[in-house]
């Protein structure tokens, strides 16, 4: 009976025991998804699930038009369109990323959220960047 008295006594005493027993019945609270939760917290640069999509859509933008240039339009799909401009597929995504983000800055800039009228804006300029330009 002394020695479980005295075991008990050290393993109260030693510090490590309240670190991690005190901790036992504490309930972590559950969080929901979040857009603009870092997805990994300790790395160099903040990605959330948003910048992620946003750049694998880029990228994959990039390889479709690689691919199709490469495979089905091997002399580049050049035609010149109302700009005055001799443009590529690749030419044309360019000018729609460009475009949509100075659509997206004004936006924000001048009318703020939400932002599902400028994502329209840009869905169109994309099209008529591929179609007339």
């Amino acid at each position: 009976m002394r020695s479980l008295f005295l075991t008990a006594l050290l393993m109260v005493a030693t510090p490590g025991f309240a670190q991690t027993w005190g901790n036992v019945a504490k309930k972590e609270e559950e969080t929901g998804f979040a857009w603009t939760a870092p997805l990994w917290p300790s790395f160099w640069m903040a990605w959330t699930p948003a910048t992620f999509l946003l750049f694998c859509g880029i990228f994959g933008a990039i390889a479709v038009i690689g691919v199709l240039e490469g495979v089905r339009y091997k002399d580049g799909l050049e035609r010149k369109g109302i700009l005055g401009l001799t443009t590529t597929l690749g030419d044309r995504l360019f000018i729609s990323l460009l475009g949509t983000a100075y659509i997206f800055l004004a936006w924000l800039g001048f009318v703020g959220q939400p932002l599902w009228w400028p994502l329209g804006f840009a869905i169109g300029w994309a099209v008529f960047c591929f179609r007339k330009v």
